[in-house]
């Protein structure tokens, strides 16, 4: 407790405290909201005061990024490579679900920052470590695309303003007309806040399509697979 008449002594601005504050807005309040000035603002300090910690706002949103991939858990080194790269996955995708604009901030980097070189280099050893040869890994993480921070695009996209539901008869009339999309519509999980299609549950979307590359990589690291040869540039007479 201060002396009388002294005001209480303020916590000390670091980058920490800075990045943690930053990822608590843009949590509230989305990315857009977030500004040098409106952050310095939360923080009670002048906004020159952030530049000691963050050059400008490319390099607090880096930061920011950084700060999700922290929460995503490690490889567990005692998993075979499927285990350890699906519950990767997996956690990643758990961090970028709770924080939202973490996805779109990821695909708008330009420049590859340790953290995410960090990331993606341990996620390649997984593959290394139990055998794949460097042109297979090469393939595997083309294939696995962003399913290794978590997202697909079509599960993050926000979904668009319910539309009022068609009167029976005209439903009736579709699923008479499209038989085969009827078939396959009925007996979806249920999700309210999905944003695949009505009635899709978005995280059983998401694993099953990543069990669907894994079992593919499996096959083809199975049957010790090597790249095909160049295909020569088709020569126009």
């Amino acid at each position: 407790m201060g002396a009388p008449g002294t005001s209480p002594r303020r916590e000390r601005l670091n980058r920490e405290r800075v990045l943690a504050a930053a990822v608590a807005l843009a949590d509230s309040e989305g990315v857009d909201a977030l500004s040098m000035r409106r952050l310095a603002d939360h923080l009670g300090v002048v906004p020159m005061a952030l530049y000691k910690h963050v050059a400008h706002k490319e390099a607090l949103l880096d930061g920011m990024v950084e700060q999700v991939i922290a929460e995503i858990d490690a490889p567990d080194p005692g998993a075979g490579w499927r285990a350890a790269l699906r519950d990767r996955t997996l956690s990643a995708r758990r961090a970028l679900l709770r924080h939202p604009w973490a996805r779109r901030v990821l695909e708008t980097r330009t420049t590859q920052t340790p953290a995410v070189l960090e990331y993606l280099d341990a996620t390649i050893a997984v593959l290394r470590r139990d055998g794949f040869s460097d042109e297979l890994t090469h393939h595997v993480m083309h294939a696995l695309g962003s399913r290794a921070w978590g997202f697909t695009q079509e599960l993050f996209v926000a979904p668009a303003p319910a539309a009022a539901p068609p009167d029976p008869e005209t439903l009736r009339a579709v699923l008479e007309r499209f038989p085969n999309v009827a078939a396959i519509a009925s007996p979806a999980r249920h999700d309210g806040a999905t944003v695949v299609g009505t009635g899709c549950d978005d995280q059983a979307e998401f694993e099953f399509a990543l069990d669907l590359v894994l079992d593919g990589i499996a096959l083809r690291h199975a049957q010790g697979w090597t790249p095909p040869p160049p295909t020569a540039p088709e020569v126009t007479p």
